[in-house]
């Protein structure tokens, strides 16, 4: 559990800093659901699924993760929202990247647990 605490309040600073340094209000609508799309496709695509339990290739792995990325960038572009900026893109791989770390020692925790019992 001291990981995956560990994980998460890394993650939360890195995160601070990381809207500090491109001025990106974390509390809108929109980033809230880019960084819980991006967050979460890094958890279970990248951490689970690659990284843990090696399920998934990776060149199916980058085109999961492409379509998705690219799927919420096309909704935005028909609602008149630009998130083609590099401060954008540059959050976007952070958050995917905090995803797959968290969801790697998630799940090595859980597996630790599961064999211990």
């Amino acid at each position: 559990m001291k990981a995956i605490g560990f994980v998460i309040v890394a993650g939360l600073i890195g995160l601070y800093f990381v809207n500090a340094a491109f001025k990106v209000e974390i509390f809108e609508k929109e980033i809230l659901i880019h960084s819980a799309i991006r967050f979460f496709t890094g958890f279970f695509l990248i951490g689970v699924l690659f990284l843990y339990a090696h399920k998934i290739k990776l060149k199916s792995l980058i085109y999961l993760v492409l379509a998705l990325v690219l799927a919420d960038d096309v909704l935005d572009y028909f609602r008149n929202i630009n998130s083609f900026s590099a401060e954008a893109i540059l959050h976007s791989f952070y958050m995917l990247f905090w995803g797959s770390m968290a969801g790697y020692i998630v799940m090595k925790q859980i597996r630790k647990r599961m064999d211990s019992q």
